[in-house]
């Protein structure tokens, strides 16, 4: 049995599952339950649980192992509370009856725990507008499982206005309401990645899925903690390599994965322990994926190699804490050929990623609620793109060093509580092969905040981002051949605004206007050369300024006992809007495409929307959908690599620890495309899956069988660089087993 009742829309709730196990019944009117409490990001049993049947005004809570048992209980369906003070209340219902013996798995999402005087969780501040964020653009626990694919694009691509960037499998990488690039920021545990993955469409994300507890895309003011670009987002992965809480056992997990469609294989293993007072965590991943097949044949030289892992350790005192993590990615894969300018056997890139990061926190007063955080990290990445000789076509090697200082405060200037903070970066950006960019140096100095404050009716979010880039190549070429290459200096103001009214307790409306800006990257302003992976000769403009912009959207959602719904509209408008456009050129002496940067003003609007009803307590029906309209404003022209219409239907059936779903996946035909740049037909495509947990003691089994393309239908991505060779993935059978111990 699964509920989501949220009378109050201020929580968020997760799975509840009902098991036949045993029961002890007295007489034909009463029953007896037992049960379980379990993370619901973490499968990890929750201990000291409390637990009340509402109704008969009965209580008790969970063991050590999470477990808990009420006896003689009278049948019927009895109203649930489940609280913790470390995870968010679920409120839910429960049907007994004496032939039905029961065993229930009930999961909590964690909170906040402000215990004076030590905070030990990360920061969840759950205002308003978080809550609504939660429900729309959080993917964790079982949801994520089911959605996990070999790359975090494809476990995302499902997700409510995300569309898939690739050029092959391997490089694939989130687009969000048409916005690509670095205009959308992917950080691990709010630490950049400080990849190449922004730059091009031939560079991948270095993100292991499988190992991570959430992913969150952010959108709105709490953007400018991070990014400059308020009409983009970030997707934030959350894996918690830095330990911030006290272990009390050893825990972790084990899994596999695999599918069909490329022969693709992964086994991981994590695990978390105190030893000598100190808290430890652990991982190590490794992946391999052969060349794709697709209903029309294989896609050549689309296969990847990936070994990742991760080493942390924290200490927490009684109003600090401090740790240390290092995380290593490797991979290798290969980008097809075939096309325009493609090398015939396409051309493999190997990349090298090491991550130090440092974090510690300290707290003031006796609240829990204010205190310091540093977060210092070093990125060392290094990426080669090899010719089928083995000869080196690019190289690139990049030591990036990030350190930020935040302050957490309450009751600031009329503001309930929010966050100030400071930044600086330096990037050392060094380049081989036959790559004509120069080296180039930059530095980066930013201020932020982000506040909040909440009424009685009404909740409002604001911040506020500076941010000073200098860019600064080895050398001067004033008469270089794509221009005057010379030190840059670059200013970014950035603003949000955001507003929820409850119209009722359970129907919220909301808007958010916005001020964007992004500062133009070493590659858009230098390049002068070919990108042989990426199949161009890139034309950088080291005339560029700053993108600004502005954006705001209009969203309205329901949310109470069987129903949900969410409607967002949004209009975001750019001046020197920066993107690559085919010039319709050759370059004759390696037969490449050239491909020019330049600011031009742009308009994306467009509406997304989610819909979920459950007609009785084991069914729920969704539908979602995502639309974007992007322009040149100047002249009404289509822009480039905009998506089209997609949405998704699903049925769900859940019963006892059993969860069966089918969707169809769907797009209308794209044919507002840029000069020299594919159309591409509308499509709809079958999937399938089937969820099923196993509890016993303290392990717990998740399996996770899908069947993707079920018809092998021919279709293609829009936004797929290589969709003139071959289409999509065809019929794909995946599997995912995921063990939690504690």
């Amino acid at each position: 049995m699964m509920n989501s009742l949220n009378r109050w829309g201020r929580f968020i709730f997760s799975f509840l599952v009902i098991f036949a196990l045993s029961t002890n019944a007295q007489d034909d009117k009463y029953c007896g339950v037992t049960g379980v409490i379990l993370n619901g990001e973490t499968n990890e049993p929750v201990s000291e649980v409390n637990i009340s049947l509402v109704d008969l005004d009965l209580s008790t809570s969970t063991d050590s192992t999470g477990n808990f048992h009420f006896h003689n209980v009278i049948e019927g369906t009895h109203r649930v509370e489940i609280t913790h003070v470390a995870y968010l209340t679920n409120n839910t219902t429960i049907t007994l009856n004496p032939e039905s013996k029961k065993y229930v798995v009930f999961y909590l999402l964690p909170g906040t725990i402000e215990i004076a005087p030590v905070v030990v969780t990360d920061i969840h501040t759950h205002s308003r507008f978080e809550q609504h964020g939660e429900i729309k653009s959080v993917l964790k626990g079982k949801k994520l499982e089911r959605e996990m694919g070999l790359t975090l694009a494809n476990t995302l691509k499902n997700e409510t206005g995300i569309a898939v960037r690739s050029m092959g499998p391997a490089p694939a990488r989130p687009i969000l309401r048409g916005l690509g690039g670095d205009r959308v920021l992917i950080s691990e545990d709010n630490n950049k990645t400080a990849d190449l993955s922004a730059t091009s469409p031939d560079h991948a994300v270095t993100v292991e899925p499988f190992s991570v507890e959430k992913i969150e895309v952010l959108r709105g003011p709490k953007v400018l903690i991070h990014s400059s670009t308020t009409i983009g987002g970030v997707v934030n992965v959350i894996r918690h390599d830095i330990p911030v809480n006290t272990f009390s056992g050893i825990s972790g997990y084990a899994g596999f994965y695999g599918e069909t469609a490329n022969n693709g294989k992964l086994g991981s293993i994590g695990i978390k322990a105190p030893v000598a007072g100190i808290n430890i965590s652990g991982e190590l991943s490794r992946k391999y994926a052969s060349d794709v097949t697709t209903p029309t044949g294989k896609l050549g030289n689309s296969f990847s190699s990936t070994t990742s892992g991760a080493l942390g350790a924290s200490y927490v005192g009684e109003d600090w804490f401090s740790g240390l993590s290092y995380r290593e990615y490797k991979l290798g894969y290969g980008v097809p050929g075939g096309f325009v300018g493609a090398h015939p056997g396409g051309v493999d890139i190997y990349m090298l990623r090491r991550t130090i990061n440092a974090k510690g926190r300290f707290n003031y007063g006796t609240s829990g609620k204010e205190y310091m955080e540093y977060n210092l990290s070093r990125v060392y990445y290094e990426h080669e793109e090899l010719e089928k000789n083995l000869s080196i076509g690019s190289k690139f090697r990049i030591t990036h060093y990030i350190g930020n200082l935040n302050y957490y405060h309450i009751s600031y200037f009329g503001w309930d509580k929010g966050i100030s903070g400071i930044s600086a970066e330096y990037r050392d950006f060094k380049i081989g092969g036959r790559v004509f960019t120069p080296p180039t140096n930059s530095v980066k100095f930013t201020t932020y905040f982000y506040e909040q404050l909440s009424g009685e009716n009404l909740n409002i979010d604001f911040a506020f981002r500076y941010e000073y880039s200098g860019v600064r190549p080895d050398a001067s070429y004033p008469d270089s051949k794509i221009g005057n290459i010379r030190n840059r200096d670059f200013h970014a103001l950035s603003l949000s605004l955001s507003g929820i009214y409850e119209l009722s307790d359970i129907v919220s409306l909301g808007a958010n206007i916005s001020r964007s800006s992004r500062v133009p990257t070493i590659e858009e302003l230098f390049s002068g050369g070919p990108h042989l992976a990426a199949y161009s000769f890139e034309v950088g403009n080291p005339e560029l300024n700053t993108e600004t912009g502005f954006g705001s959207e209009i969203f309205i959602f329901h949310r109470f006992s069987n129903l949900y719904y969410n409607l967002t509209f949004f209009g975001n408008r750019l001046n020197n809007y920066i993107i690559p456009r085919n010039t319709g050129e050759l370059n004759y002496q390696l037969f490449l495409p050239i491909y020019a940067y330049s600011g031009i003003n742009a308009g994306f609007y467009g509406v997304e929307y989610q819909f979920e009803w459950n007609p009785v307590s084991y069914i729920k029906l969704s539908n979602s959908g995502a639309y974007t309209y992007g322009e040149f404003t100047d002249s009404g022209a289509p822009l480039p690599q905009i998506p089209p219409f997609k949405g998704i239907f699903e049925i769900s059936l859940n019963y006892d620890q059993t969860s069966i779903t089918t969707d169809v996946e769907y797009t209308t035909a794209q044919k507002r495309v840029d000069e020299f740049e594919e159309p591409t037909a509308g499509y709809a495509v079958w999937n399938a899956s089937v969820q099923h947990s196993l509890v016993g003691g303290n392990l717990v089994h998740n399996f996770s069988l899908n069947i993707d393309n079920i018809l092998n239908k021919e279709y293609r991505n829009h936004l797929s660089r290589v969709k003139s060779i071959l289409p999509e993935a065809g019929r794909n059978i995946r599997l995912t087993y995921k063990l939690y111990f504690n």
